[in-house]
């Protein structure tokens, strides 16, 4: 392992251009989790994502395991701790299993870490070069909100199956892919007051841009709300909205993901399908759990949302929302945690031209949310 030279601020601005910051997508998502094994047998049995990569005891690593798990342009990276006294498992205990790494895909990691830390980010971890006989990677990492960071992942010369220090690995039984192409958006939970400051935080330090806002009129009920701001990347192949809880009569889902997690972190993730009524029905038939939707948001929908190319019918079943904006149309459904802590889920998004989030589901999508809190006992 050696250590990859920062390029001088001089060279920064030698070879600026005007995105500082040029991303190609998502490179991987890491959860940190009490148990990876069941967990990536749960993700391959149930989301239908195959195992490519493991690194633990077996490969020399005595510390943590790592399952990747991958479909489409989608992967997954679970790991847990081996010991009591370490990073991960303190971030399981605080948190329960959750978002640690969004990690993005770049072709110069040195680069895009030195000029992120030039603009005010914090380093987790400076660009590390690693290698095995597939080649080489650099990474490096900076922090984001909570205990989120982002890893800049430079993989131009490698051709291994995930990185350095991980072997190959295959599914002990047959996976079967439900269509997930590729990560839409991720979705972060933040306190209140901290919305504005974690936007400045990607228009300033990372060149995001903001894409639309969202305010608690647009986002409410009779009883809660929110407000959230979408920041994307330049090519908008990167897109996050940030949330914040707004006053209302009772606590919103934002205040209860931050009370059962413990703080700010990612909420969900949203994944893209060219089918979703085949993804949805496929996730239904293995047992994942989506929110119900009343039958009587699909009586007028035709004419809120035109002509659509799908039976009104099967949307109902399936319980899938529909929206339109002035690109096209968008289809997207909502699971329920997939935890025992009610925090992480996950968003099924078909995009048909739509380039938006759904504002016209907003209501539905939130009252249903408030069934299940209400459940919980933590409306």
């Amino acid at each position: 392992m050696t250590t990859t030279k920062t390029p001088t601020l001089e060279e920064l601005h030698k070879n600026a251009a005007d995105d500082f910051l040029p991303l190609n997508g998502t490179d991987y998502i890491e959860l940190y989790v009490g148990n990876a094994k069941q967990s990536a047998h749960y993700y391959q049995h149930a989301f239908g994502f195959e195992l490519v990569a493991y690194s633990g005891p077996e490969t020399g690593q005595r510390e943590l395991a790592s399952y990747v798990l991958q479909q489409g342009k989608v992967r997954l990276v679970l790991t847990t701790s081996l010991i009591p006294n370490s990073v991960i498992s303190g971030h399981v205990q605080r948190h329960g299993d959750g978002v640690k790494v969004l990690a993005l895909w770049v072709d110069d990691a040195a680069k895009a870490h030195a000029e992120t830390i030039l603009r005010g980010a914090v380093s987790v971890s400076e660009p590390k070069t690693t290698f095995d006989e597939f080649g080489v990677v650099v990474t490096a990492s900076i922090m984001t909100y909570g205990d989120t960071i982002h890893t800049f992942v430079e993989r131009k010369n490698y051709t291994g199956p995930f990185l350095p220090g991980y072997k190959a690995a295959k599914s002990l039984f047959k996976t079967t892919p439900v269509g997930f192409k590729y990560i839409d958006h991720c979705v972060g939970n933040v306190a209140l007051g901290d919305m504005n400051k974690w936007v400045k935080f990607y228009e300033e330090v990372m060149g995001f841009k903001l894409l639309i806002t969202f305010d608690d009129h647009d986002i409410s009920t009779e009883y809660t709300a929110l407000m959230s701001k979408v920041v994307s990347n330049k090519n908008e192949y990167i897109k996050f909205p940030i949330n914040e809880p707004a006053e209302g009569k009772k606590r919103s889902q934002i205040d209860e993901y931050l009370d059962f997690y413990q703080g700010a972190g990612v909420q969900h993730i949203a994944i893209a399908t060219d089918d979703i009524l085949h993804t949805v029905s496929e996730l239904k038939s293995r047992g994942v759990e989506f929110l119900s939707i009343p039958g009587y948001y699909y009586d007028d929908l035709l004419q809120r949302v035109g002509k659509i190319d799908e039976d009104i019918q099967l949307l109902r079943e399936l319980n899938i929302l529909v929206d339109r904006d002035e690109e096209g149309y968008l289809l997207q459904i909502f699971t329920k945690p997939v935890e025992d802590r009610p925090t992480l889920f996950f968003e099924i998004i078909q995009r048909k031209g739509a380039k938006s989030f759904g504002k016209g589901n907003f209501k539905a999508l939130f009252e249903a949310i408030e069934r299940e809190q209400e459940i919980r006992g933590t409306l």
